[in-house]
Formats: structure tokens, sequence, C-alpha cells
């Protein structure tokens, strides 16, 4: 239990469940992918902050789990590819089923051959999803899109969602909303109050989930969102995970 102090004296809090998102909350984007810079504090803050929850703390991305564990410890619990896999806080994992992650690798071979023909764009392939990057080429959204769209149509499973200059196919199935309430049915995030912290379309749906669960949404920059509360940039989000952990009061700036 957490104690805050407000106008009429301490106020005791629920404890608290901290699920995050990693590009756009944690580290700022970058042209591709792999450019990305962990500010050199990161990694500190957040195993402070899983000391100080008793472990309720994990990173939800669109990521491979492989691919995060280049830059935050795999001992974190996380959910990747939008929840297609997950790490829960014991070291166990859930994985991709085997024809999703085959079929995915077969969806970016199609997309690498429309790609090639335009500079700035760029191919992501994850463990059972495929990212369409166009940061380098913005003027190329439309026929992204397009391209998307034709490169599943024969595939069945597959949803198309848009992010920030990138376009995605996913597991219809697998999403941040559905691994935050895995998680929250798990020790040690059971019977806490959940806090999911994003910035992009793609976190909407984890938003949703902990105002049904009873918890708090935190969006990271402009948009409209179904989070509560909001954080102009990624240094004011983590400043209020740091009060969040640190049993300080909530902020009241609402979400619009």
């Amino acid at each position: 239990m957490f104690e805050a102090t407000s106008a009429g004296g301490p106020v005791v809090l629920p404890p608290l469940a901290l699920f995050i998102d990693f590009d756009g909350t944690l580290v700022e984007l970058a042209d591709k992918p792999d450019a990305i810079v962990v500010p050199p504090d990161l990694i500190e803050d957040i195993q402070h902050a899983a000391e100080r929850l008793d472990g309720a703390v994990a990173v939800i991305t669109g990521r491979a789990l492989e691919d995060l564990d280049k830059y935050l410890p795999s001992s974190i619990p996380a959910a990747g590819g939008h929840g297609v896999e997950r790490r829960r806080a014991d070291g166990s994992q859930i994985g991709a089923p085997p024809d999703r992650k085959e079929a995915a690798q077969a969806l970016a071979k199609r997309l690498q051959e429309f790609a090639a023909d335009t500079p700035g764009l760029l191919v992501e392939p994850k463990t059972a999803s495929v990212a369409l990057h166009y940061r380098l080429a913005p003027d190329q959204r439309e026929r992204c899109i397009d391209a998307m769209t034709k490169a599943v149509a024969d595939m069945e499973g597959f949803v198309i969602l848009e992010g920030k200059m990138v376009v995605e196919a996913r597991l219809a199935d697998a999403n941040k909303a559905a691994a935050i309430r895995a998680f929250m049915q798990e020790p040690p995030f059971r019977g806490r109050i959940p806090v999911f912290f994003g910035d992009d379309t793609t976190d909407e749906e984890g938003f949703a989930a902990v105002r049904e669960l009873g918890g708090v949404g935190v969006k990271v920059g402009d948009g409209e969102t179904e989070a509560q509360v909001r954080a102009q940039d990624i240094r004011t989000a983590r400043a209020i995970m740091q009060r969040l952990v640190a049993a300080d009061a909530m902020p009241k700036e609402p979400a619009s």
C-alpha cells in the first residue's frame, strides 16, 4: 500500500501495477527502429520501480521480445508483438503460434519486394507481425496502406493498424489490452490497480483496458485518446512514473 499526502492529510492508495510502452514512451522515436537511444538512467529507473512495486512492472511493446531485450534486461516482464508473445514475472514465456510466425515471414517478403522500389521505406519483420515504416518517406502513406492491404488480402487472422509513420499487420487476437489483462490475472500484478503509459494509436486498446479494470491510462504526447491523463512528452511521462513509484498523488491534468 502507498501513502500520499493531500490537503486533508495522508491518503492511502491501492498498490499499483505499472505497464509501459517502449518506443515513444520510454525512448524517443527514431528514423529506424534500431537507431533509438536508451537514456543511461532508464534501466535503473525501471529496476527501481520494479523493486518498489514488488515486481509489478511490465513493458508492453510492438517490438519482438528478442529485439526489446537488446535494450532492456531480459528479466523484466514484457509483452512483445502487441501481445502475441509474453514473458511472465516468473520468467516463463508464451510464444507466438508457429504457423502465424511463418505467415508473418511470408508477409514481410511481399512487403520487402514493394519497399525495394521506394527509397525511405523500411520493412520491420517481427515475431508474428510486420511493420512498414515510412518516416523517411512521409509522402508514401497512402501507397503503404494500399500495399499492406493487398499483402494481407489472402491471409487469415491479420488486421491492419496505423501508428506514427508506420502501417502494421498484426494478429487479430493479439493486442496490448489482452496482454495487460493476462498480466493482471497473475502475480505480482493480480489485485493491483493498473496504470498504462503509451503514446500511439496502438496503445488505445490498452488505455481502454486499464480503465475497465479500474486503473489509469497516461497518454504521452498529442492526439485524441482513451487515457485519463496527459503527459506532454517522454520526460514528463517519466516524471509521473517516478512520482507514482514514490507514492506521490496522481497528477490531475486531464487528457483531452
